[in-house]
Formats: structure tokens, C-alpha cells, sequence
């Protein structure tokens, strides 16, 4: 018998982003993007780390950004499988 694999190992397997934003978000501004964290940094932007299954859950994610009217400032892709650092 095997055990099933491990929920947050799996977790870490899915890619990762880091999208930052103009202005500070509230915790009900965050709370609109799935799998997210939020952090606010002192430039006056907020930090988005958002873990995504692929490619059409990221188009998602910038589709919330659009429709909330955000400014997006920056986008990388972080953790396991990043090309360099993110920033």
C-alpha cells in the first residue's frame, strides 16, 4: 500500500507567482484572489503571492486584476522552476 501524496507538497509542485500591485489592498481586496497571500510593502504597493494549477488559472488571476481596476506593476514567476529570482 502507498500513502497518498502529501496536500502541501503538491501545493509546492503548482507553479507560483508574484504579481505586486499600485496601493495597499484591503483583506476583502485579496481575499478576490484564490490561493493568494498579500503583503504590503512601503513603496505603497501590495505583494501578491498566488499559486496557480497552470497557464489559464494565471489568466484568471490577471483577469481579476483588470476588473478590478488595479495597476499591475510587476509579474514573476517564483519558487521551484523560476528563471532567477524574484524581485
Amino acid at each position: 500500500m502507498t500513502d497518498a501524496p502529501d496536500a502541501d507538497a503538491a501545493l509546492h509542485r503548482e507553479p507560483r507567482y508574484e504579481l505586486r500591485v499600485e496601493g495597499h489592498l484591503s483583506d476583502p481586496l485579496v481575499a478576490a484572489f484564490p490561493n493568494a497571500t498579500g503583503r504590503h510593502r512601503p513603496d505603497g504597493t501590495t505583494v501578491l503571492c498566488v499559486t496557480v494549477a497552470d497557464q489559464a488559472a494565471l489568466h484568471a488571476v490577471l483577469r481579476t486584476v483588470r476588473d478590478l481596476g488595479l495597476t499591475l506593476r510587476h509579474v514573476a514567476r517564483c519558487g521551484p522552476g523560476a528563471h532567477g529570482p524574484p524581485t
